[in-house]
């Protein structure tokens, strides 16, 4: 398919002529061709007039045209084939295999959202029937359901170019909530935005769905962004990337005559303790399972192991050499882009200068190659990192913290300290078990997703997982990006009082037409079967 630099705006190609950008190969450290013509406002204006336009025939469709929507466009990702993973190879400097894998991810949590909506839960029906004789007052017959809130402004990752960009899970869960959604690709992959947009435009189309389901936009900088968040059809936000710019949308969106919800995922640094026990049994098998979730993506990873906490001692020791020992020999990666590389450079450079900071270990050295990061692990002692707040940072790379603590109610004032984040990870052994139970009361209040002897990249996309936390590593706690969950983001509840049958959504009428599970006087009950 070629790839013409076009914005998709419902079902027309537009070319931009608010300047132009090409995408930038950063292992090769050039330019790739064609050029892409950037949006402005005329253009947010008719892709979101488009999207209003769509909103309510597209959330009273048949659930199953919803589902075989999120399906289609997964068969035309994959019907992309080699095409798609060559470009996000030259965008992205990610190998062939992360980009395969990302692929699979990325048509996975489609197919999964199809299940989700043909299953109808999370519509939420409920019903408590009339009660006309109740003393001293009747009841109103009471029916509730869920809603799509209307079109939602997506921002493209630079990190994951599939997973979380133009057909990610924001997008995917927004589609599978009834939501009509505009993407702003991300700079780095502007390529492989237009294939997996052609692929969404193609879906809707086939589908026989409005035009402004879907819409993919080119801008530069924030002026689009700032636009698409400030224009009134635009109901919710889906963000992943920097604090500073999360909060920027979150200003714009707070700034608006009807705020509306931004659900950004910012930054965390991701604690892994080690106890005491866990150090003792395997110390290396640990420092190793570490150094692999350190490096992976060349620590691109918004959950990477960014921070260790372990009581000093003879086993910590051996944890240090071990690490030491794997990282030394892991090669220089290519990152994302210029950007990125230089903010890692940064990032070490400032870690680097504290006082009280040394380095432990660092991986193969670049040796000139454009726009690669070296692995690296430092170490500092728990006062310093408490009295220095530079030193909770994330540095997006790969790039760790090792702070060494007397005990374990030290290891629990670096809990409470920190601010907080995506997940906690404890290394345990049974012997442990007692200490971690101190712990855990704090990792609770702190992350949304507590693991135990694993490592934390590598989100698994299914029903139970969240991906999120409190601020900042999300700017909304209550929800998740990654899961069945995270559908619920673009969903309110809306209650039916004394409604006629024949006027009420399918899900609450009487007859039950869509066969679902329903809360009917506080009972659940089951569909006919």
């Amino acid at each position: 398919m070629p790839i013409t630099g076009d914005m998709l705006i419902g079902a027309s190609a537009v070319r931009g002529t608010q300047g132009a950008q090409r995408a930038f190969d950063p292992a090769r450290n050039e330019y790739i061709e064609p050029e892409f013509g950037l949006g402005g406002q005329a253009e947010v204006d008719r892709a979101c007039e488009l999207a209003a336009a769509a909103f309510d025939q597209y959330r009273n469709a048949p659930l199953t045209q919803r589902a075989a929507l999120l399906e289609s466009i997964a068969d035309n990702i994959m019907a992309l084939g080699d095409e798609l993973i060559a470009r996000g190879m030259a965008e992205s400097g990610l190998p062939e295999a992360r980009l395969q894998g990302e692929r699979a991810r990325t048509v996975g949590q489609l197919r999964l959202f199809a299940r989700v909506i043909r299953d109808g839960l999370f519509l939420n029906a409920t019903i408590d029937p009339a009660q006309p004789d109740r003393k001293p007052m009747p009841r109103s017959d009471l029916r509730l359901a869920r809603m799509p809130l209307g079109p939602v402004a997506v921002f493209g990752a630079s990190n994951f170019p599939l997973a979380f960009s133009v057909a990610g899970g924001d997008t995917a869960s927004a589609l599978a909530a009834g939501c009509p959604v505009i993407v702003k690709a991300h700079s780095g992959h502007p390529g492989l935005s237009e294939l997996v947009g052609r692929a969404i435009q193609q879906a809707v189309k086939d589908n026989g769905l409005p035009e402004g389901v879907f819409s993919l936009l080119f801008g530069a900088g924030r002026t689009l962004g700032d636009a698409l968040v400030s224009h009134p059809a635009i109901k919710a936000v889906g963000f992943t990337g920097s604090r500073q710019g999360g909060l920027a949308l979150v200003r714009t969106a707070n700034s608006r005559p009807e705020p509306i919800p931004v659900y950004a995922e910012m930054a965390s640094i991701n604690p892994v303790f080690l106890f005491p026990g866990a150090l003792a049994a395997r110390a290396e098998s640990i420092a190793q399972g570490f150094a692999t979730s350190l490096t992976g993506s060349v620590g691109q990873l918004c959950t990477n192991p960014g921070l260790i906490i372990a009581i000093d001692g003879p086993d910590l020791e051996r944890f240090e050499n071990a690490a030491k020992e794997a990282l030394q020999s892991v090669p220089a990666g290519t990152m994302l882009t210029p950007g990125i590389a230089d903010a890692y450079q940064s990032g070490i450079a400032q870690l680097s200068g504290v006082e009280g900071v040394a380095c432990v270990a660092q991986g193969l050295s670049a040796d000139g190659r454009p726009n690669c990061a070296q692995a690296a692990l430092y170490s500092t002692d728990a006062e310093r990192f408490l009295a220095d707040s530079a030193l909770e940072s994330e540095v997006f790379g790969p790039a760790s913290l090792l702070v060494r603590v007397r005990d374990v109610e030290q290891m629990r004032e670096i809990a409470e300290h920190l601010e907080g984040q995506l997940t906690s990870t404890l290394q345990i052994e049974a012997s442990d078990i007692d200490a971690a139970r101190t712990l855990l009361p704090t990792l609770e209040r702190k992350a949304g997703r507590i693991l135990a002897n694993g490592f934390p990249t590598g989100v698994e996309v299914c029903h139970a997982m969240v991906h999120g936390g409190p601020f900042p590593s999300t700017s909304n706690a209550m929800t998740t990006s990654v899961g069945a969950s995270a559908i619920d983001r673009f969903l309110r509840p809306v209650c039916y009082q004394d409604v006629p049958d024949a006027l009420l959504p399918e899900a609450l009428q009487q007859s039950n037409p869509l066969n679902l599970w329903r809360l009917v006087d506080g009972t659940p009950q089951a569909p006919k079967a």
